[in-house]
């Protein structure tokens, strides 16, 4: 059995393929365009095993995917391909558009025409999981209710915005010609392998190198924060149990402001890496000004999938947090590697014209 995994190299989707690995013997073929966020040195470890087959292909080339998919015959897709960072679908959302939109279009028509192809109990047993992100149910108040499967889209940035649009072609793929979709919308992840633009790796990285630590606005924007691999063991959950055709929202029931997350992170290096100096890390700190648009709240409800499929996560963010700092302390070389020129000038480009 061959499952085909979408975006493979990135932060989510390599977490996903090295636990899959290690919890299954079926075959992964690991398809990634190998942007500036996919890296196949996080797949290092996988070097000649026979379990994993990497293609360097866009999911826009829908006849080399076509012919992948023909040549390995999956029972399963899972796409985690997409551009994913808010600030630079803000500086340039046309790749965005091309990713996220067109990208997961030829994506679905490939796999339309592959499972078409199938027999009738393999076309039964076949799924394409889609996974999307909370960012597209828009922004919350303090005091309302987290998202829910069944809350309004209301998009508010180009990131989210093409995330909506591949999320309901998704939908519309199983209504119209009924290929057996599931999707799930999750919050913001952090763990292992995340590329250093996010906030959390940013924080962390920064520190060590002395450098500010950038805060959007007030800092005080609401986030619920996921282990990765936690939203690992819950996509294979889904793909396993879900219902086709159905929502899973995965969650870490861990709100916190952006503040309370940047001073957590500024505690442990503190305890573990100190300061030469013996000065805190949260000297560091620095305020600038916000960016257009910035979502106040995002909360998840994941209680469907709890009460469905039986799923919640195993980590605390104390705990996930943890483990999340003492890997960045431990793979100094991984960071280093991943910090190219481009990526140096985007974060200058990004936060040092915002220095308020």
């Amino acid at each position: 059995m061959t499952i085909l995994v979408t975006g493979g190299a990135g932060f989510i989707g390599s977490n996903f393929v090295l636990d899959w690995v290690v919890a299954s013997s079926e075959l992964v073929v690991n398809v990634d365009k190998l942007t500036y966020a996919g890296n196949l040195e996080n797949l290092s470890s996988l070097n000649g095993s026979a379990q994993h087959v990497f293609a360097n292909v866009d999911i826009a080339d829908t006849e080399t995917i076509a012919a992948l998919l023909q040549k390995h015959r999956p029972r399963a897709i899972l796409n985690f391909a997409a551009e994913s960072h808010v600030d630079r679908s803000i500086h340039g959302p046309e790749e965005f558009i091309q990713t996220n939109i067109v990208g997961t279009f030829r994506l679905l028509e490939a796999v339309r025409a592959y499972w078409r192809s199938l027999e009738a109990d393999e076309q039964q047993a076949f799924r394409f999981l889609h996974v999307s992100t909370d960012e597209v149910y828009g922004s919350l108040s303090k005091d309302e209710s987290a998202f829910s499967e069944t809350h309004q889209y209301q998009p508010n940035s180009p990131y989210s915005a093409s995330k909506a649009a591949s999320d309901h072609l998704v939908r519309a793929y199983h209504h119209t010609y009924g290929l057996p979709v599931l999707t799930t919308n999750c919050s913001n992840n952090y763990g292992p392998y995340h590329f250093p633009e996010k906030l959390i790796p940013l924080m962390i990285v920064n520190a060590l190198a002395g450098k500010n630590l950038p805060v959007y606005g007030d800092g005080l924007q609401v986030r619920d924060w996921l282990y990765v691999k936690d939203h690992c063991s819950a996509i294979r959950r889904v793909l396993e149990a879900g219902q086709v055709g159905e929502v899973y929202n995965v969650g870490g029931w861990n709100e916190k402001t952006n503040l309370d997350i940047v001073h957590r992170v500024c505690e442990l290096l503190d305890e573990l890496s100190p300061r030469a100096d013996g000065k805190p890390y949260k000297d560091q700190i620095t305020y600038v000004t916000d960016r257009p648009g910035h979502d106040r709240r995002y909360a998840i409800d994941a209680r469907k999938l709890e009460r469905e499929l039986g799923w919640k996560p195993a980590e605390t963010f104390e705990t996930g947090i943890r483990k999340t700092v003492e890997w960045y302390l431990s793979n100094q070389q991984w960071v280093s590697n991943v910090q190219s020129g481009s990526y140096r000038d985007w974060v200058q480009q990004n936060y040092g014209e915002r220095e308020a």
